[in-house]
Parts: C-alpha cells; sequence; structure tokens
C-alpha cells in the first residue's frame, strides 16, 4: 500500500520533475562538499581538497581504462582540472537545487557524464550503457522540462 501511494504521488509530472531535479542536485552537493572537506564516505580527510588532495586523482587514476585512459590520466593531480572539476559540482548542484539557470546547470551535468563516461569506456557491466548515460539523459530531461516549464 505505501509503494502505492508512493507511486500515485509521482504520477504527477510536476512533482516528479522537481524531484528528480533535488535529487541530481543533492548528489552533486555530496560529492563536492565531501570531496572539499573528506567527510569519510567516498573521501577521507585526509584526501579531502582542504588537505590539499586532489579530488579528480582517485578516478583519474583508478578508474580510467579504454582507448582515452592515457589522455585522462594525464589530466590527474593538474590544479586547473581539480578547480574546474570542483566548481562544475558545485555549479550544477546549485543551479539545480536553487532553480536558476537549470538549462545551463543541466548541459554542464551532461557534459560532466558524457567526459567521466568517456574516461570509463567501455563500461563493465554492459556494452554500451552505464551510470553516467543514465545521469546524462536525467539531466536532458531536467533541461527539457526547464524549457517548457518558461515557454509557459
Amino acid at each position: 500500500m505505501f509503494i502505492l501511494k508512493i507511486f500515485l504521488f509521482f504520477m504527477n509530472k510536476e512533482k516528479l520533475y522537481k524531484f528528480l531535479r533535488l535529487a541530481m542536485s543533492f548528489i552533486f552537493l555530496w560529492a563536492f562538499f565531501d570531496k572539499t572537506f573528506g567527510l569519510g564516505f567516498a573521501t577521507t580527510a585526509e584526501k579531502a581538497w582542504m588537505a590539499e588532495g586532489s579530488p579528480t586523482s582517485g578516478f583519474l587514476l583508478n578508474a580510467t581504462k579504454g582507448p582515452f585512459a592515457d589522455f585522462f590520466r594525464s589530466l590527474a593531480d593538474v590544479g586547473a582540472i581539480d578547480f574546474i572539476f570542483m566548481a562544475g559540482l558545485l555549479g550544477i548542484g546549485l543551479s539545480l537545487l536553487l532553480n536558476k539557470y537549470v538549462k545551463w546547470g543541466s548541459i554542464a551535468g551532461i557534459l560532466m557524464m558524457l567526459l567521466m563516461y568517456l574516461a570509463s569506456f567501455p563500461p563493465e557491466n554492459n556494452p554500451i550503457i552505464d551510470d553516467h548515460i543514465i545521469y546524462a539523459l536525467v539531466f536532458a530531461i531536467i533541461a527539457f522540462e526547464s524549457k517548457l516549464k518558461f515557454k509557459k
């Protein structure tokens, strides 16, 4: 019964859009704060950006593979890349949370997800699609809904 109530609650397109926007906001803001302060989830305090750790080196050195791996590994521990990545996490998260510049935040999110997809191409569990592509599609839905909302 509880699951049916949740399903019926999200049958409203506006509520579903708002939930997706806020959920994606939380994902990106959480990543920003965890990588900045080392909250102990994906990033330990010793590897935090505030402790002069690199927020990108873990992914770029350990998760990259495939035809683009050498290029993406060369970006590890580059201060400008760390700054751009962290600014992207914060900007995307805030744009979705505050419902301002949602289209631009979504475009930045799509770009970030596509770059992360290429860095770990091909995916491990599926020959084509992984979570980065799904997130990019969610960003596309958010951007499209944002555009429609302002045309009314």
